[in-house]
């Protein structure tokens, strides 16, 4: 007894085989990517990666303030707070080209 309403099951399997595997893909290609973020008109740049970690920090010694540290740690956070936005955005922007924009709850590398 079949129903020609019923999806096929292999056909599904296949589907999210090819999914993941392409998801894994995306994943390495996203662990390897770097974006850069600027504060202070580029007094300090940040680089982040795609596992969300901090590679690279420029100062540049014009910022440098002994009597304003202040000034100088709100530019670090600024520029690596916008540095990881937009890893984030563009892991965001990676994997919705796979599920077609669908925000899929406990998909791995969904930020």
């Amino acid at each position: 007894m079949s129903d020609s309403n019923m999806p096929d099951l292999n056909n599904l399997m296949n589907m999210a085989q090819k999914l993941q595997t392409d998801m894994a893909k995306v994943q390495d290609e996203l662990a390897r990517m770097v974006c850069e973020a600027s504060a202070g008109g580029g007094m300090v740049t940040a680089q982040v990666n795609g596992q969300s970690q901090l590679v690279s920090i420029h100062i540049d010694r014009e910022v440098i303030d002994p009597d304003d540290l202040s000034m100088l740690q709100d530019l670090i956070v600024a520029a690596v707070n916008q540095a990881m936005e937009k890893m984030k955005k563009t892991a965001q922007e990676e994997m919705a080209k796979l599920t077609g924009g669908l925000n899929l709850p406990g998909m791995p590398g969904m930020f």
